[in-house]
């Protein structure tokens, strides 16, 4: 390529400039000429150190992994004739599993003549949320499916994680031009230079 849009190590915007002396400025910073996108007119580069991305990139991966595995869905049922103690025992079950991270559904079958009082099975439902809203956030509202009435609990904070960030995602090298989605990171060798070479 003989041009390429080049971009600093701050992210600020260096201007178009042959490909050879963006790699110059490169080499004389001791960092590495990293094309971010390579669709664009002219291809987009930017000078960092790429070890040092990868390196950040890979444990952001890791950390996103690990809290996608770490979520986990318990289930705790509930049926309208739930006794003061049993509510109770229940009660500190969803409560101890908000505070490890899980999420906690909520599970209320109605039997028989059960059906004609569904508001008192919502009342029990709804008085859970309550209860233990100290540590959890309605994540799903009490809802029936079929002769069973749900609802989901979240640790507080993780779902509005969740809608901001979804899991897994990892940022892609900012730049001020339009980029395609697919674009990704490669390092352009900086020649002759004493800098490290760029990590593959």
């Amino acid at each position: 390529m003989p041009q390429v849009r080049c971009l600093g190590n701050d992210g600020n915007m260096l201007g178009v400039m042959p490909t050879e002396q963006a790699r110059q400025l490169a080499r004389q910073q001791g960092l590495d000429l990293v094309e971010i996108s390579p669709n664009a007119d002219p291809p987009v580069c930017r000078i960092m150190n790429f070890g040092k991305f990868r390196y950040e990139e890979s444990k952001k991966e890791k950390m996103a992994r690990k809290r996608q595995h770490a979520l986990v869905v318990k289930e705790i049922k509930f049926h309208v004739t739930t006794e003061e103690h049993d509510y109770q025992t229940k009660l500190n079950n969803v409560k101890k599993f908000l505070t490890k991270g899980h999420k906690v559904k909520l599970s209320l079958f109605f039997r028989g003549r059960e059906n004609v009082h569904r508001d008192l099975g919502f009342r029990l439902i709804e008085r859970v949320l309550k209860d233990s809203s100290d540590v959890g956030a309605v994540e799903m509202a009490p809802k029936m499916i079929g002769r069973g009435l749900f609802a989901v609990m979240a640790p507080k904070g993780a779902a509005s994680r969740s809608a901001t960030k979804p899991a897994g995602a990892t940022p892609a090298p900012q730049a001020s031009v339009q980029q395609p989605p697919a674009a990704k990171p490669v390092a352009i060798p900086v020649p002759e230079s004493t800098a490290p070479a760029p990590t593959q």
